[in-house]
């Protein structure tokens, strides 16, 4: 519910009449003839966050006049004016593995707030949340017909524990509801059902009030449904619960990058192509913290899928979102969506009343800008490491010399083109110094650096657009016609985002095709981009490992990261989903695939990537027939009935959880645990010692791995000892639920370096007797010892997805600060939400002019009494030889509100002694 309390800008609230019907509306051009500014050159990105702050203006208790006054000095100075402000958003998004913990957090304040003398009652979402169960879909079978069911009924079996607690959770919270696993990926709902791009309430004198739908979500790809002009990022699950608990959102105005976008797409590309160009750019113009819009005339050839697809990303080029204004493209994808025509009118008169159109005439104050010609894109993937890592795909063959010499460390004088010219990138491949190559067990082929092992299509980012959906269909036809099908060393799938997409494959006879050459459907959901890509043939398996052999994966996801897609898959490759199985079909990174024939016909004939290539007028007509208003109104009709399995699932109703002692997934945690009425204060921290020393773009996923994990491990060996067998130890995210698992998986990514360790990959440092062992053995004797523990890290620390995980075993381990050169958005909010404090490097200081080895004692002064938010600290370091230095580092507590948060020892811990006292 909106809570309407403006005491100064009650003159802006006005009436719009739509369809016969009235809505209260708090109006931006009202606000300037009132005036309280000028308001009208505001990207609508940022009238949104205005809107925001008129309609929960409340005299300076939260929101200011002053606060609403800051956005016209915004536009004044450039597009810069960072003051503090708190933002409400309408509601919150969830998926499984990031929810259950939520829950479990929710379901522990209840026993926390009981125990303080409080009401149970008053832990409850005061705004809509909707949890999509999406991430525990695992691919243990493909490539027949039977892959669906088996994959579904695995699920089920694994995660019995987890859908249990979960129905617990939508029966015992009020505003809280389930859509069931098998029907979609959580930002493919929201985008295609589930957002409203302007959202109706009823206020408290009962009138109907509408405004911006907006949400937070525990998935940083929550930025998707920016395509639809609804404002929305990834927070952690700590952040999220606070915002249902009904915590506004603290956040700084940021600055807003327009994208200029004209031209169009030109034949033979996608909206992959063009999104990892984006990718690309903005990453290198540096946006992290801040607001993208896109604008120009490109944008009325774009359609919204392809819009979608671009605001999906956003975590990718470090944005906190990616923003589209709502125009008549708005209107033709929420008519085809199967929203309500009385809800599209308000969306097209409110926009258009209240400054959200973006008409011919567009054209805000942005803080910088950037172009693009979309005619000047082409064929691309993104890989071996990260999503910025843009390669044109005519030059994907050749630049794979250069990934092998990279991971091995071989001599990379000659560059790629060098070596083509020898004989192009195959011939150069066999060189014995450069590929290895192995035989497998029982097989009558080889694999060699750069065997396509995995080809998937999956992730919210592509299976959202027909375009590229369509694309790959009409590729597989293609292929099957002339009789190519996949190599058989190369793991295939087709993870659709929502059960529409199989609505349409199956109306335009693609499913059939797609099936013919191994994408039969494996599940609805997040599978291979999240780690859930399932084992490889333990053949293959073997003979990877057992060579030290660089495995690809080509996926149609968002996230590339190392350790994250497989692990016996180094290189992996971002493309669109044609592309994807095109590489199927390959088998091989080595191969130029622009140039380079994929296979032979039925007849013996070469077949190249142009002969099965589909046309933009095939695609576009194929999609007009196929992808209709019935088809998105037929399967979200019953959107959280769920299938018998679901409706099976059977729970004990009750206000507070009765914690199984003995499950294995649902632990209660120890945050709240003994905890007091009042926050304590912030100190200094003296003699700390470093956990581990981290180099540059150390992602979430280092930190807080998603994928498998074996019985070797920290969190294996704590299974194993609880006799779960290692078929059954599922993956770190479907077990966020069970602290005890996520601190020993923490820094646990099998790809992460310690620099403390020469030539060691894994979760490894050294304990306090300097001997090598695990990270989580080591805090766990250092916390024995009471000696407080740091992380140092390198620029872009935290980057990748809104893991709380990350966060929360960061502390768990006993780490009181982290130290890091920069820090992406949301990993940095999230360690302030679990009283973890985050410090930058200044004055060009970093680990490596510091000379850090890691057997340093690091102290931090300057925390105690009034520190002010962004303060520079100073911190002694002393070195193992007893010499000393000081130096300044600043304190990214970014404001008053997150200072309170960490006194309280997090933000939950916060909102609970204020719920406990009334």
């Amino acid at each position: 519910m909106p809570i309407v309390t403006g005491t100064d800008t009650a003159k802006t609230r006005k009436t719009l009449s739509v369809g016969g019907k009235s809505f209260d509306y708090y109006s931006i051009p009202a606000a300037e003839a009132a005036g309280l500014g000028s308001f009208g050159k505001l990207p609508a990105s940022l009238k949104v966050v205005l809107e925001n702050m008129l309609r929960f203006e409340d005299g300076g208790r939260t929101v200011s006049v002053e606060d609403i006054k800051a956005f016209s000095e915004w536009g004044a100075k450039g597009g810069k004016n960072p003051r503090e402000i708190a933002y409400r958003p309408a509601r919150v998004l969830m998926q499984d593995f990031t929810g259950v913990p939520a829950v479990v957090d929710l379901a522990a304040m209840r026993d926390g707030i009981k125990a303080l003398g409080g009401d149970a009652q008053k832990i409850n979402p005061l705004n809509p949340v909707d949890l999509v169960i999406d991430h525990s879909v695992m691919i243990d079978e493909f490539g027949n017909p039977r892959a669906f069911q088996m994959n579904v009924d695995r699920e089920y079996e694994r995660n019995m524990e987890r859908y249990v607690f979960l129905k617990w959770g939508q029966n015992a919270f009020q505003n809280f509801r389930v859509v069931p696993p098998g029907t979609g990926i959580c930002h493919q709902v929201n985008l295609e059902y589930l957002a409203q791009t302007v959202w109706t309430d009823t206020d408290q004198d009962g009138a109907e009030v509408a405004y911006p739908d907006t949400l937070v979500g525990t998935d940083s790809h929550t930025t998707m449904v920016n395509g639809l002009a609804v404002l929305g990022w990834g927070v952690g699950g700590i952040e999220a619960e606070a915002a249902m608990l009904g915590q506004p959102v603290s956040m700084l105005i940021p600055e807003v990058v327009g994208f200029k976008l004209t031209g169009e797409m030109v034949e033979g590309t996608t909206g992959t192509d063009l999104v990892l160009k984006v990718v690309q750019m903005l990453r290198k113009h540096g946006v992290v913290g801040k607001f993208v819009e896109f604008y120009g005339p490109g944008l009325d050839n774009l359609p919204l899928a392809q819009r979608a697809t671009i605001a999906n990303m956003a975590p990718e080029y470090g944005a906190t979102c990616g923003f589209f204004p709502i125009d008549d493209e708005t209107l033709r994808y929420l008519r085809q969506t199967g929203r309500d025509e009385d809800r599209i009118a308000l969306v097209e008169a409110y926009a258009k009343e209240n400054g959200f159109w973006r008409g011919a005439d567009y054209d805000p104050v942005y803080t910088s800008t950037l172009h693009l010609d979309m005619g000047e894109i082409v064929p691309a993937i993104s890989g071996p490491k990260r999503p910025q890592d843009y390669v044109a795909l005519t030059e994907a063959a050749s630049s794979f010399y250069k990934v092998v010499t990279d991971f091995r460390g071989t001599d990379t004088s000659k560059d790629a083109k060098e070596m083509a010219d020898e004989g192009g990138a195959v011939a150069v491949a066999d060189k014995a110094d450069l590929r290895k190559s192995a035989a497998v067990a029982g097989e009558d082929y080889k694999l060699h650096d750069g065997s396509v092992v995995i080809a998937s299509i999956t992730s919210c980012t592509n299976t959202s657009n027909p375009y590229v959906l369509i694309g790959a269909g009409l590729v597989a036809r293609k292929a099957r016609a002339l009789g190519l099908n996949r190599k058989p060393w190369v793991k295939t799938s087709l993870a659709p985002g929502s059960q529409v997409v199989s609505e349409y494959l199956e109306a335009a006879g693609l499913q059939e095709d797609l099936d013919a050459v191994g994408f039969n459907l494996v599940g609805y959901g997040c599978t291979t981009c999240i780690g859930n890509s399932g084992p490889l043939q333990p053949e293959i398996s073997k003979s990877i490992n057992d060579n030290d052999l660089i495995a690809v994966s080509v996926l149609s996801g968002n996230r590339n990261f190392e350790g994250r897609i497989s692990p016996d898959v180094r290189a992996n490759y971002l493309a669109s989903p044609p592309l994807v199985v095109a590489y199927a079909l390959a088998g091989d990174m080595n191969i130029d695939i622009t140039t380079e024939p994929l296979g032979t016909s039925k007849d013996g004939k070469d077949v190249y990537l142009k002969d099965i290539w589909p046309t933009n007028q095939e695609i576009a007509e194929l999609v007009e027939k196929v992808v209709t208003r019935e088809a998105f109104q037929k399967k979200y009709a019953d959107v959280f009935k769920g299938d018998a399995k679901w409706q099976g699932v059977k729970v004990t109703e009750s206000e507070t959880y009765d914690w199984p002692p003995s499950s294995t997934y649902i632990q209660n945690p120890p945050y709240f645990q003994g905890m007091g009425k009042e926050p304590g204060t912030i100190h200094n921290i003296d003699g700390a010692r470093i956990l581990a020393l981290l180099g540059d773009m150390i992602t979430t996923d280092h930190i807080s791995p998603a994928g498998s994990f074996k019985p070797t491990t920290p969190a294996g060996k704590y299974l194993t000892d609880r006799q779960v067998a290692p078929k059954d130890f599922n993956s770190y995210g479907s077990r966020r639920g069970n602290h005890e698992v996520m601190m020993r998986g923490t820094f646990a990514n099998i790809r992460i370096k310690n620099e403390m360790l020469d030539g060691v990959e894994g979760g490894y440092t050294k304990g306090p007797d300097g001997k090598e062992t695990t990270i989580f053995d080591a805090s766990m004797a250092y916390q024995e010892a009471g000696t407080p523990l740091v992380v140092i890290g390198g620029i872009e620390y935290g980057a990748g997805s809104s893991r709380d995980w990350a966060a929360k075993g960061t502390n768990l381990l006993g780490v009181k600060a982290v130290i890091a050169e920069s820090f992406e958005r949301i990993h940095r909010s999230n360690l302030v939400g679990m009283g973890v404090i985050p410090f930058e490097f200044t004055g060009g200081d970093n680990r490596k002019t510091l000379g850090l080895k890691g057997d340093e004692v690091i102290s931090i002064d300057g925390l105690e009494g009034d520190l002010k938010p962004l303060s520079l600290v100073p911190c002694t370091i002393r070195y193992a030889d007893g010499t000393e230095k000081t130096i300044q580092i600043k304190c990214r507590i970014d404001t008053g509100v997150e200072k309170e948060y960490v006194e309280n020892g997090g933000v939950l811990h916060y909102v609970l002694r204020n719920l406990a006292k009334g």
